[in-house]
């Protein structure tokens, strides 16, 4: 069990590694158009990726065998669990991306990530009550999120689009704690699919109607909106999906905001801008607290 647990980490340790890189691409994106037309190019684009790779693998057979027969398979739940994981994710992402527009990049991945705090306290009124060990693993990764993001550079006050930020934290763990129940009964691709199927018709939607796209828009955001949608959305949630299985929410928290991490670290390895004593200390306190979360419970003793 505990081999699995540290397998579905890891796979969310990959999301966010994509996620944190993706960060740069959306804000490329929001500056040659609105977020609903973002949020719409990327995610039907993630949805023609996410069915070619349904089709591939269930032409290769390797469909999960312990699943109920047929391709769509436990239909109601899939459904149900798409569109609800989908417009979480929707409301989630459309605040994101006008909120990231409007703010420091640095206080928007802090903001973002605020979910790693809000997880375990939602957890606690589903009936998960997580041990000290794990709350103090929240703890120091808040600690390191501030140190990595807002020590010496911003403050905490709320300006416009920022309060958008904050309830994207809200809305993103309302989205882990979807995944974290339909996850367990559903193939991992399907669910993936459903979800952006349901983000895709709600944020075409709203494109249509607050909007104005252009084709010269699609052409300058077109790198921005492929990297986002292949790999930040099609392979990275479903990746989300698939280790949020047998996983504590708590935990899969603290590996996804490791995002704000890879995005720091990305900056420092590709673009050449540097990172601080104090961010190299935040970026080590945040690994620490994954590396810890996974540390086995003593046993209890008798005499």
């Amino acid at each position: 069990m505990k081999n699995v647990q540290l397998h579905n980490t890891l796979l969310l340790m990959g999301a966010s590694f994509i996620w944190g890189t993706a960060f740069v691409a959306q804000s490329v994106g929001a500056d040659y158009m609105g977020p609903y037309t973002f949020l719409a190019s990327r995610s039907w684009l993630a949805c023609v990726f996410l069915l070619g790779l349904m089709a591939v693998l269930r032409k290769a057979g390797k469909t999960n065998p312990a699943a109920e027969p047929g391709f769509w398979q436990n239909r109601k739940v899939l459904v149900k669990g798409g569109v609800f994981c989908g417009t979480a994710l929707f409301a989630a992402s459309a605040a994101q991306q006008i909120g990231i527009g409007t703010t420091s990049t640095a206080k928007a991945g802090f903001m973002t990530a605020l979910y790693v705090v809000l997880v375990p306290v939602f957890g606690v009124f589903f009936g998960r009550r997580p041990g000290v060990k794990l709350w103090c693993c929240v703890a120091a990764s808040v600690v390191g999120l501030y140190l990595l993001c807002l020590a010496g550079h911003d403050t905490l006050s709320l300006t416009g689009g920022e309060w958008m930020l904050l309830g994207c934290a809200f809305l993103f763990c309302l989205q882990i704690m979807l995944v974290d129940h339909f996850s367990p009964q559903l193939d991992g691709i399907q669910l993936s699919f459903v979800e952006f199927f349901t983000v895709s018709v709600l944020s075409t939607v709203f494109m249509l109607l607050f909007e104005h796209p252009t084709v010269e828009q699609f052409r300058l955001a077109a790198v921005s909106i492929a990297y986002c949608g292949i790999m930040s959305s099609g392979v990275a949630y479903t990746l989300q999906i698939v280790g949020q299985k047998a996983l504590d929410p708590t935990i899969a928290s603290l590996a996804m905001c490791l995002e704000s991490v890879f995005s720091a670290l990305a900056g420092w390895l590709i673009l050449g801008e540097t990172l601080s004593t104090t961010e190299l200390c935040g970026c080590g306190l945040m690994f620490a607290a994954i590396v810890v979360s996974q540390l086995p419970d003593r046993k209890k003793t008798t005499c």
